[in-house]
């Protein structure tokens, strides 16, 4: 697993893949961030990202503008078919590279326009995965690490087994944790970690 260092703010949640100004950048990602290098060779001015809240989709966006000078556009699925349409054929006109990011597949957007939604289709379109098992405990332990209260060794391993994979889950459980250790004064430990899951409801909690 590798990293790019990117020069961008801190996001609200120290959980999410963007943490500070690097990207983790593993089996989940790699493929993403390796066609948003490549814009150049793009067939099309425009191309698709899709992935998870908090999957560092924006920042690989951001990451995408200062390499290319191109254009992204965040949550394009929730924009109007319109203001996509116009984007979309002045990106292709000037072959300025234009990068639309949203939550799921093109096919799924709520386009309603018939030549978008064929423009949409024939994009390259690159998703960002749920974290592979290398990804999500560099995740846990960087999101703790980020947050400040101290946690016992065996922590970070101990909570990849037992929470969900994912972006979001890892988030909420770590910035959770964090909460309770910081208000209780305790290191997290994974008895404490245990207590604080089963009282938030957090489950299954898988056994030991």
């Amino acid at each position: 697993m590798r990293q790019i260092s990117l020069p961008f703010d801190r996001p609200p949640y120290a959980g999410s893949q963007a943490t500070g100004d690097e990207l983790l950048v593993s089996d989940a990602n790699r493929i993403a961030l390796r066609h948003l290098e490549g814009w150049q060779a793009w067939p099309l001015a425009i191309s698709v990202l899709t992935g998870p809240p908090l999957s560092g989709r924006s920042t690989l966006g951001r990451h995408f503008a200062a390499m290319s000078g191109g254009r992204v556009i965040d949550d394009a699925q929730g924009q109007a078919d319109e203001g996509l349409f116009h984007a979309w054929n002045e990106a292709q006109t000037a072959r300025s590279p234009l990068l639309l990011i949203g939550d799921d597949p093109p096919a799924q957007w709520p386009v309603i326009l018939p030549d978008l939604r064929s423009r949409l289709a024939a994009a390259p379109h690159v998703a960002i995965e749920q974290p592979d098992e290398a990804l999500a405990l560099a995740l846990i332990e960087r999101s703790l690490s980020a947050a400040g209260a101290s946690y016992a060794p065996d922590l970070p391993e101990w909570l990849l087994r037992r929470i969900e994979r994912s972006y979001a889950a890892i988030a909420a459980v770590t910035h959770m944790l964090d909460e309770a250790a910081l208000s209780s004064g305790r290191k997290i430990s994974i008895a404490m970690a245990k207590e604080a899951l089963h009282a938030a409801g957090f489950l299954p909690i898988l056994p030991d």
